[in-house]
């Protein structure tokens, strides 16, 4: 049964509170006050209610839906596993008082990973919306300025390449076949483990892209050939066990079982369809010489990954998805999207200030942006909007009018605010994880870079109002 709230303090909530009096990193005594709000308690409860159907009212009583929102807040705010949330957690009074549970049995690593993915990346959003609308009515984001960019948050996969995947496709095709004859029994088609031969073609073709010239060139070919061979009669043999599943000679002897053989078929068909697709591109790039497929795949565990190349030139390749992160005042990030497919900087603009206005009821006065998002469209669409300064540089003009614009003190001051978004990219990504996700699939994703924005926003909020209330005085 789950709760929005801890019914009842217990007596060791008090001497933990007494114990800890004062310990309280500065951030953590405002963000304390922020995640006890009734709307992100009730967003994260209305979630967890969800995983069944009598969660309300039926079952051995869980955590509150107000602890789990701080146990995942503090997870992005550390950076850390769950497995390292789980330990430092249960062995720091001040982690126990910041999430609530007290002297209350700390919740292992595997259940916070389920109420990770219950909180699905909507609700993330639904309570990344009222911390940004708390930071409004605390004063912490005026809405008069705005700043916008772009980064890469990177899938957790190995680098790609072409040999590397098919040797991954085998392996998994392999596994899952090896479950189906433990649970079938040796019936229909024998599996064969091509496994072996096919990590020594992968080695070899290692080998022989060190050689150079012809004869590298002719190995290289030659050894691509093989493991492209053995590759394909694994696919077939996958393709024959899932058709003998589907006929019914590959069957198990309890319903349980044959439940568990349904679902291995599922898999093998939806591995098959991804490896088909790297043999294709393999084919096209070794012994054609073509360098873009269409559909093409560089991870066969995180299928939508893409390549995104940013003009880095120690990185000049990334793989993973494109990120917008768009700051108010104080460093508030009052709006993050990931974006399904890379789009062009320059459509991201318009947008970014109608979100603005969507969340201050106002213009923003200025607006900073690096040279990716120019355009001279999109200049004249935000002063026509009400924007009085868009500093954004057009880097490529021959117009002396507008380079002397340029050099104004008011376009140079607002440039040194832009390259405040380098700086919150660089601590979201070093501070909060977000120069590589950790969880699976596009869900995951949202789920990661909004928590990371979240934890982010609420360190940022707790320093602003920390500042002001000195200020302030006594």
């Amino acid at each position: 049964m789950i709760d929005p709230r801890r019914a009842q303090l217990s007596f060791g909530d008090k001497l933990i509170a007494e114990e800890v009096d004062g310990l309280y990193e500065e951030w953590m005594f405002h963000a304390d006050a922020v995640l006890a709000d009734e709307v992100i308690v009730m967003a994260a409860y209305e979630a967890l209610a969800k995983r069944h159907r009598l969660s309300r009212t039926r079952g051995r009583r869980g955590f509150s839906a107000e602890v789990v929102v701080r146990l995942l807040v503090l997870k992005h705010a550390r950076n850390w596993s769950y497995a390292v949330l789980e330990r430092e957690v249960r062995a720091n009074l001040i982690y126990r008082k910041f999430t609530r549970i007290g002297l209350a049995k700390m919740a292992d690593a595997k259940t916070m990973g389920k109420w990770g993915v219950a909180v699905g990346p909507e609700v993330i959003k639904q309570i990344h919306d009222r911390v940004v609308s708390i930071a409004k009515e605390k004063g912490v984001a005026q809405g008069a300025k705005m700043r916008v960019d772009t980064t890469v948050v990177e899938t957790n996969i190995h680098y790609p390449t072409d040999s590397s995947l098919l040797g991954d496709g085998v392996r998994v095709l392999t596994r899952v076949m090896k479950k189906i004859t433990k649970i079938a029994r040796e019936v229909g088609c024998k599996l064969r483990d091509r496994s072996r031969s096919v990590k020594h073609r992968v080695m070899e073709i290692g080998r022989a892209a060190r050689a150079k010239g012809k004869q590298g060139k002719a190995k290289l070919h030659k050894a691509y050939a093989n493991l492209l061979s053995s590759t394909s009669r694994v696919v077939g043999q996958a393709k024959r066990f899932a058709k003998e599943i589907l006929d019914g000679t590959k069957h198990a002897t309890g319903a349980s079982k044959q439940v568990a053989l349904w679902c291995l078929r599922d898999q093998i068909e939806q591995m098959v369809l991804r490896v088909r697709q790297v043999i294709a591109q393999t084919k096209a790039r070794i012994f054609q010489g073509e360098t873009r497929s269409e559909g093409k795949i560089v991870s066969l565990f995180e299928p939508s990954t893409e390549i995104i190349r940013k003009g880095k030139s120690g990185k000049p390749n990334e793989f993973g998805k494109m990120v917008k992160l768009q700051e108010a005042e104080n460093q508030i990030v009052i709006d993050y999207e990931v974006y399904d497919q890379r789009p062009n900087d320059t459509t991201l603009l318009i947008p970014a200030i109608e979100t603005h206005e969507a969340v201050f009821g106002r213009t923003p006065r200025l607006v900073a942006a690096d040279a990716g998002f120019y355009s001279a469209k999109n200049e004249a669409a935000a002063k026509a909007k009400g924007v009085k300064r868009v500093c954004i540089p057009n880097r490529s003009t021959k117009s002396a009018k507008r380079r002397r614009e340029q050099k104004k003190r008011w376009f140079r001051n607002g440039q040194k605010w832009r390259t405040g978004c380098e700086g919150r990219i660089s601590v979201v990504k070093r501070r909060h994880g977000l120069s590589r996700c950790r969880y699976r699939g596009a869900a995951g994703m949202k789920r990661w870079v909004g928590l990371g924005v979240i934890a982010d926003n609420l360190i940022s909020m707790g320093n602003a109002m920390a500042r002001q209330a000195n200020q302030s005085g006594p």
